[in-house]
């Protein structure tokens, strides 16, 4: 890990049936959608304290009161925080803002991509310690999977029409708005779709399509 004092953040949401996963209840029933929910959070948590973050939060929906939470982060050594906002972008300005509120830099993942390495989010970091604003980790559905700053913006969030392929390109066009400069790291591919549920981990685990922009 570099010198910059850096949180990771993890969004969930509690695995209350028929609440989580709903796009792939049609596919595989209401309970192993849950469980398969439960599964990728478990597998995210894994890789994020294998890798080099010290400070690794859980960002819990709709509160960290549900026991599922409870035993994560008994589990996983790891702080359980509240998301706050009325929509999704909402939640993750004020989880980064709030990260970076007491650190040099934060990074913030989902739960959906098992494709995401440990080697990902240090390199997230690394990339964020030698001076980019933002480092972004694409996502095959035209998503991200990762976004981390050392500094904050609201712009970056609002008005996003988040779960569509759209969100990546908008998010590029703002990031050059802003002139930040930022890193873009392998595209990977998450599990949202019945499609997704065929995707070998032997796949090509990238399109390495690194951007490299400078406001």
């Amino acid at each position: 890990m570099t010198n910059v004092k850096a949180v990771l953040q993890v969004f969930a949401k509690a695995p209350i049936p028929g609440q989580v996963k709903t796009r792939l209840i049609s596919a595989l029933g209401v309970n192993r959608a849950t469980h398969l929910y439960m599964r990728l959070v478990h597998h995210t948590l894994i890789t994020a304290i294998r890798s080099s973050f010290e400070h690794v939060e859980l960002w819990c929906s709709p509160a960290p009161t549900h026991d599922f939470f409870s035993r994560c982060a008994a589990t996983y050594g790891i702080s359980l925080r509240t998301q706050k906002g009325l929509d999704l972008g909402a939640r993750m300005a004020h989880a980064l803002r709030d990260g970076l509120s007491s650190h040099d830099c934060a990074v913030l993942i989902g739960r959906d991509c098992p494709a995401l390495t440990s080697a990902d989010l240090d390199q997230s970091a690394r990339l964020l310690s030698e001076g980019y604003d933002a480092a972004l980790g694409p996502a095959q559905d035209g998503g991200h999977v990762l976004i981390g700053l050392t500094k904050f913006s609201p712009f970056l969030f609002n008005d996003i029409p988040w779960g569509t392929d759209s969100v990546l390109g908008l998010t590029r066009t703002r990031l050059s708005a802003l002139r930040w400069r930022w890193h873009e790291l392998p595209e990977r591919w998450d599990v949202d779709r019945p499609g997704d549920l065929f995707k070998s981990r032997a796949s090509p685990r990238a399109r390495h399509s690194k951007r490299d922009t400078r406001g």
